[in-house]
């Protein structure tokens, strides 16, 4: 007997059946409470979106690739499904908003539209319940490698949105979580035998990253905050482009980022040899390791006695200053300050 050859049809109805979509003029049946935002859904030209009163539309996207995000033979495609929504709603998190719904792109060949798509829409379906975002509709394509893009709209009081051009010499800089698991996440992952146990918690920040909306959120409703942005390709990258956008330097205090525990298992994690120390590792991977997608935001001194140590079980710290000049320093390293030069997640190098 003959499998039945995959059409676009078919993909969509896929698609369209797992997150219960339909084509109609009404809100989708059964998703998420927020599901009226979207007034149509699948199954004509283009979706209906339904802003509340007083928000603005915050409107984002990201690529996820096989090959350079993430590799189709290790990777759990429930994770990669997971993942490529969690990126892109990480920017919603960032300027204190939440979630509605969102668009999918995607380009994925033939021979991937059978179990490996199966698992990939079901957590992408998963994702969608956590996060309260709904899926609208999007595009699909055939391809030889899988490219996916998620655009995610969002929404936020108006006038309140957190963004990277607002932060102040003499606030103080703050980070959530703890910078580099993911990075460190992803170099165990990459040592284990095909088929590792994806649930293993050293992996879950790679695999599976939580977008601090919830921190977000917080941070606009008490007007904490004066600037903000993720962290998604290092704090060394991440933190120059706030700079730039507000026209002020930063002091970052190395003795005060919240660095990754590593046991001494994980000296054969380095990618170069030398004399570096356990605490030298973790204090490159805090600085430059990417895919945390924690905050990153600044506050005024005057707001530090309302910002706890830690906010819906994630760790918040204080990590510096932003300066009038220009420069970005690291301290507490060398005798006299340093340059902090980006040493990042960059696709162009």
């Amino acid at each position: 007997m003959s499998r039945r050859r995959l059409s676009e049809n078919l993909l969509l109805a896929k698609i369209g059946g797992l997150f219960e979509s339909t084509g109609v003029r009404k809100p989708l049946r059964g998703i998420t409470a927020h599901a009226g935002h979207v007034a149509l859904g699948i199954g004509d030209d283009a979706a209906l979106f339904r802003p509340s009163r007083g928000c603005e539309t915050i409107l984002t996207c990201d690529w996820f690739l096989e090959g350079m995000h993430f590799l189709r033979r290790n990777h759990p495609p429930d994770s990669v499904g997971w993942k490529c929504l969690a990126r892109a709603i990480s920017d919603v998190a960032a300027m204190g908003g939440a979630p509605r719904s969102f668009l999918l792109s995607l380009a994925i060949p033939e021979n991937a539209t059978g179990e490996w798509l199966d698992e990939f829409l079901r957590g992408l379906r998963r994702a969608a319940q956590h996060f309260d975002c709904v899926l609208a509709g999007g595009d699909t394509t055939k391809r030889n490698e899988i490219l996916i893009n998620v655009s995610v709209i969002g929404e936020v009081a108006s006038g309140r949105a957190l963004c990277r051009n607002s932060a102040k010499a003499g606030d103080l800089l703050y980070v959530s979580g703890r910078l580099g698991e993911a990075e460190r996440g992803l170099r165990l992952f990459r040592r284990q035998k095909r088929g590792a146990n994806s649930s293993a918690p050293q992996f879950q920040k790679h695999l599976y990253p939580e977008p601090r909306l919830a921190l977000g959120q917080w941070l606009v409703k008490n007007r904490i905050a004066t600037s903000a942005m993720d962290i998604s390709d290092g704090l060394s990258s991440d933190l120059p482009r706030l700079c730039a956008a507000s026209g002020v330097g930063a002091r970052v205090d190395a003795a005060k980022l919240p660095v990754v525990m590593m046991p001494p298992a994980d000296r054969s994690l380095r990618h170069t040899s030398g004399r570096k120390s356990l605490a030298d590792d973790a204090l490159s991977l805090a600085l430059h390791g990417g895919d945390d997608y924690e905050l990153l935001f600044t506050a005024p001194k005057s707001k530090e006695l309302q910002i706890p140590p830690a906010f819906a079980g994630v760790a918040v710290t204080s990590i510096g200053e932003i300066t009038a000049n220009r420069k970005i320093f690291l301290v507490g390293t060398q005798t006299q300050p340093t340059i902090l030069e980006p040493g990042g997640w960059d696709p162009f190098r």
